[in-house]
């Protein structure tokens, strides 16, 4: 009896020290937890508290660590506030905000691990280079999209700026499909690229490591607050400004400004002017000629800009979007031998726009969408006519180039050039061999009245247009922005990476030249 009372009391023993010991365990599960769960909630007050829905700058936001910048990271750097909402565009033409579910299942989005986002097997995707943004004061960018009311005198351009830049969603699955369309602004490409900077796999949070120094100036929306005003000084003000600043930031005296970029929204000529002309005196200035800045439209002699293809209104978040589009653009009846959306330009003479139009309305093969009374400004009259036809004539207007040009192609329209400036410098997403995707025709033949459109067009073979088309349809991928707020796949091969693959390679050829000169 003592044997079973003592062989009792050394099992209770024991139970208590297990039960102590499994005690500590728990309280040190609860500790850890409690701290993982205080550590999120101090990360979560931390961006929820940034001023007025501003996402926290790049530069508060890196993780020192690691070379890159982590997905969950990236997810919060959106220049937009209201990034998680899409501005879709009733048929009515009410607007109502709707939430956005990001669509990470299409080839176009991934999945990251921790070692990912840590840079761990992201230097391989990264082989032309690593890119730092340069923390610029907010009056050069998002101080221009809190008084985006007054960037243009005639027109708002509040809703034109949201979705971080894309513009309201359109719902029109006639013209389009069902996700992906927006009503872009073509002089947006400043908040898109923006965007898709922050967005970016090669960031690095260390200048001296960069390849290239990324400079987001929105110099084509802070343009447009004074293109139009009369007083030329008023115009240099705000560039003058920019360009004092950048030259006293230790990472242009590294280089000289010769790795840095940026990007202008508008065309070369609206940052180029001659005397008392047209457009300020931007890319005139001394240090901007060591800078590479990409615009919707180039310079044909100055090799300090290079053209990258205007915003369309379509900005697809994955490879099946893409693939559903090209077979709408397949599906189309092409009843129209050609068309023009445009007007004449009573103001520029010398432009053949209105013999085009008077040769499209008298031609039976020709469809015509007159401009001149604003019937352009909605994308869907546009794009339909577009889809509707074989050709699609893109004379000079402004200058060499339009945004219907890409508009067009997205439709699977063939352009038709009459001037060679109209090819203008898009040399990183469209083929050198310009025949493979448009027509030219000489405007002095169209100005001489040597020949006219029709007997021009009409001489393509049907195997000729349709290889054509075939081109433009495998190129639409050169020419589109993706969606900003999607987590794209490095290898995406939208207009936003091609220009940064020329952009580094440019760079790097910029510094080869300069060591070799000392």
């Amino acid at each position: 009896m003592l044997l079973g009372m003592k062989k009792a009391r050394s099992f209770k023993e024991k139970f208590r020290k297990e039960a102590i010991m499994s005690l500590d365990i728990r309280n040190r599960f609860v500790l850890v937890t409690s701290m993982l769960a205080f550590l999120t909630l101090v990360r979560y007050c931390r961006f929820a508290s940034t001023a007025e829905g501003v996402a926290p700058s790049i530069h508060a936001s890196l993780q020192m660590d690691s070379p890159v910048l982590s997905r969950s990271v990236k997810a919060h750097n959106l220049v937009d506030g209201r990034q998680n909402y899409v501005i879709r565009q009733a048929k009515a033409d009410t607007i109502v905000s709707n939430e956005l579910e990001p669509n990470f299942g299409g080839p176009l989005s991934t999945t990251r691990t921790k070692d990912e986002d840590a840079g761990v097997g992201s230097r391989a995707l990264c082989e032309n280079g690593y890119v730092y943004i340069l923390n610029v004061p907010r009056e050069f960018n998002e101080q221009l999209l809190k008084e985006c009311h007054k960037l243009k005198d005639w027109s708002d351009m509040c809703v034109a700026l949201s979705n971080a830049g894309l513009g309201p969603a359109m719902v029109d699955e006639d013209a389009f499909i069902r996700t992906g369309w927006y009503e872009t602004n073509q002089f947006a490409l400043e908040v898109i690229f923006h965007n898709k900077m922050k967005q970016y796999d090669c960031l690095t949070s260390n200048s001296s490591t960069a390849s290239a120094i990324y400079v987001p100036f929105y110099a084509g929306l802070e343009a447009s607050r004074t293109l139009w005003n009369s007083d030329i000084k008023l115009r240099d003000v705000v560039p003058l400004k920019f360009v004092e600043w950048l030259q006293k930031q230790p990472e242009w005296l590294a280089h000289g400004g010769h790795d840095h970029f940026m990007v202008g929204g508008r065309i070369t000529w609206d940052f180029r002017r001659k005397g008392n002309g047209w457009g300020n005196k931007l890319l005139n200035l001394s240090p901007m000629q060591n800078m590479t800045t990409l615009v919707i439209e180039s310079s044909t002699w100055d090799t300090n800009d290079m053209g990258i293809p205007y915003p369309t209104y379509f900005h697809p978040s994955s490879y099946s979007e893409i693939e559903t589009w090209r077979e709408k653009v397949r599906s189309f009846q092409r009843n129209v031998l050609f068309s023009f959306a445009g007007g004449k330009r009573k103001d520029m003479p010398k432009l053949i726009r209105g013999q085009l139009i008077d040769q499209c309305r008298k031609s039976p093969f020709c469809k015509l969408l007159s401009c001149d009374k604003g019937a352009c400004q909605s994308p869907q009259p546009v794009m339909k006519l577009f889809e509707e036809s074989q050709f699609c004539l893109q004379p000079q207007g402004d200058s060499a180039t339009r945004r219907s040009i890409f508009d067009s192609m997205l439709a699977g329209c063939i352009p038709v050039f009459f001037h060679p400036d109209s090819y203008s410098g898009y040399s990183w997403h469209l083929p050198k061999n310009q025949s493979e995707y448009s027509i030219f025709i000489s405007e002095d033949l169209i100005r001489s009245g040597d020949l006219t459109v029709e007997s021009v067009l009409r001489r393509v073979s049907s195997e000729a247009i349709q290889q054509m088309r075939d081109k433009i349809l495998e190129l639409i991928p050169n020419f589109v922005y993706a969606d900003p707020r999607m987590s794209i796949l490095e290898e995406s091969t939208d207009a936003f990476g091609i220009a940064m693959k020329g952009v580094l390679e440019r760079i790097s050829e910029k510094k080869r030249t300069l060591a070799q000169q000392f």
